[in-house]
């Protein structure tokens, strides 16, 4: 199959105006959760956070880590937080792993900010802390399994959070669900693919083939004979794999866009393997 070229850029109206809302909304909370996707721990964290969000107190969230190589996600840990500056714990939403931890260290990190309140002469109230991150990172999921209802929206698909939305966790925490963010302008084409991989991105803003070929493409780097066998073929082509799954269109040519559409889901859903797409920062 002709590789066509790639080019991903997707910022739809409503992601503008949550970042203009999200800078507005700051001055009210103690502290930031920052939720990233465990498969690009490094990639999935929005690039401008630091500017947007100053010297505001954080957590960062390492989320869908049931779908990542654990030992390997606990080297970036150490990584992220000589970065930031801020912790960095190992979280999955869909496990309700150390969630306990999370609610914790949220109102921890918010109690400098209540005590200086206190100071002025304020009653105490519950920590106040804004949830952000990219697109389909978990925050909602997060939210619904620390309020064990399902008070916020989420779904599959890329930016189902619309609104700002407050919800009480316990008594001594609030937390601000937030839109989905993403740079204006994807420049890095590496990163916007392999966001496109993760479904940050809306399917709108790419064709579903030419992004399964290049994910064939980074998998074929580091983990070729476990997608290989996951398929049951010798050669990585989406061809191949058509054919392994018998998926044929009329003249005996095989189902591209099925086939496409399958491999995303397989990789997105964890089924073909725990993977982490990002690569240790070189050491200079």
């Amino acid at each position: 199959m002709k590789k066509d070229k790639l080019h991903i850029h997707w910022y739809p109206g409503h992601i503008a105006k949550a970042e203009k809302k999200l800078k507005e909304q700051l001055s009210l909370v103690d502290a930031v959760i920052e939720v990233i996707d465990a498969r690009l721990p490094l990639s999935s964290s929005y690039g401008n956070i630091t500017r947007l969000l100053g010297e505001k107190p954080r957590l960062i969230l390492l989320n869908k880590s049931d779908l990542t190589n654990i030992d390997e996600l606990k080297k970036f840990i150490k990584i992220i937080e000589n970065k930031t500056g801020f912790p960095a714990v190992i979280s999955d939403a869909k496990n309700s792993r150390d969630l306990n931890f999370i609610v914790k260290k949220a109102v921890e990190l918010s109690e400098p900010k209540i005590q200086a309140l206190m100071k002025k002469g304020l009653l105490r109230r519950p920590a106040r802390v804004m949830v952000v991150g990219m697109p389909n990172v978990g925050k909602s999921s997060i939210i619904n399994k620390l309020t064990k209802s399902s008070k916020t929206k989420t779904g599959a698909k890329a930016g189902v959070t619309r609104q700002q939305q407050w919800v009480r966790i316990n008594p001594q925490l609030d937390l601000l669900d937030t839109p989905g963010i993403i740079p204006m302008k994807q420049e890095d084409q590496i990163r916007a693919k392999k966001l496109a991989f993760v479904n940050a991105v809306s399917e709108n803003a790419y064709s579903s083939e030419a992004v399964a070929i290049e994910l064939l493409e980074l998998l074929a780097e580091k983990y070729a004979q476990k997608v290989k066998d996951y398929y049951n073929v010798e050669n990585l082509s989406i061809e191949d794999i058509a054919q392994s799954r018998n998926w044929i269109v009329a003249g005996g040519n095989p189902d591209i866009k099925r086939t496409s559409v399958y491999i995303l889901r397989d990789f997105r859903e964890g089924k073909i393997g725990k993977f982490i797409l990002d690569e240790f920062p070189s050491v200079e």
